[in-house]
């Protein structure tokens, strides 16, 4: 059972996506703060295991309160809002977000986003993913709005690109294209499990969080 707390400043929003979770067998809503602050008391006092966060709130906003929670190790944070600004991807990214989704995709994208997330994958909405390589590309960040973290400059590559085998620097190549395990098993002629063992080493050894930050990673060092 994944347990979720929904974070939204409107009520009907809450409402909304508890009807939509708690038909679910494998999902339970146990709880619903509507500010950045309430959400972090809840999770530390309910330990879900993931929370669904909006953006724009009162008293303190999402990304804030996603970087609270994943400092503390409390959640993984799955951020939902209507707002596709490229600044609000980055913010959330940098904050330890675990996935990123437009508040207008239907049920079962949602449902399926959360078990993902749950499942300790990470999740970027289609069109979110296609622009957040555009930008690293380019070498780029757009500028931070009313919210999250200030413009930051590039960073050298971790000392712990040298310490991967050619195999994990070809898996974390394809990883940066956007490629599933299943994916890479089927590029590379490998069974799925050891694809598994590559990847979880390659996030070992760079200290990312997840896929979402291999990916980031990978094009900020030109590797896709």
């Amino acid at each position: 059972m994944t347990r979720v707390l929904l974070v939204d400043d409107q009520a009907l929003v809450r409402s909304g996506f508890s009807l939509i979770l708690s038909v679910e067998d494998d999902l339970d809503v146990v709880g619903e703060a509507g500010d950045g602050a309430t959400a972090i008391e809840l999770t530390r006092e309910l330990r879900p295991d993931i929370v669904l966060m909006d953006v724009q709130m009162p008293v303190m906003d999402g990304i804030e309160a996603t970087r609270r929670i994943v400092a503390e190790d409390l959640a993984k944070v799955l951020v939902l809002t209507t707002f596709d600004h490229d600044e609000y991807v980055f913010d959330g990214l940098a904050a330890g977000a675990s996935g990123f989704l437009l508040k207008n995709s239907d049920a079962e994208h949602l449902v399926e986003a959360v078990r993902t997330v749950a499942a300790g994958h990470a999740l970027l909405a289609p069109q979110i993913t296609r622009r957040v390589i555009e930008q690293m590309v380019a070498g780029e960040r757009p500028p931070s709005g009313t919210v999250g973290a200030p413009r930051q400059t590039a960073k050298p590559a971790p000392a712990g690109l040298a310490l991967l085998t050619p195999r994990e620097r070809e898996v974390l190549e394809l990883v940066g294209t956007g490629l599933s395990n299943a994916e890479i098993a089927s590029t590379l002629f490998l069974g799925e499990a050891t694809v598994k063992t590559h990847v979880s080493n390659v996030l070992s050894k760079l200290h990312v969080r997840d896929r979402v930050q291999a990916v980031v990673l990978a094009h900020r060092l030109g590797l896709v």
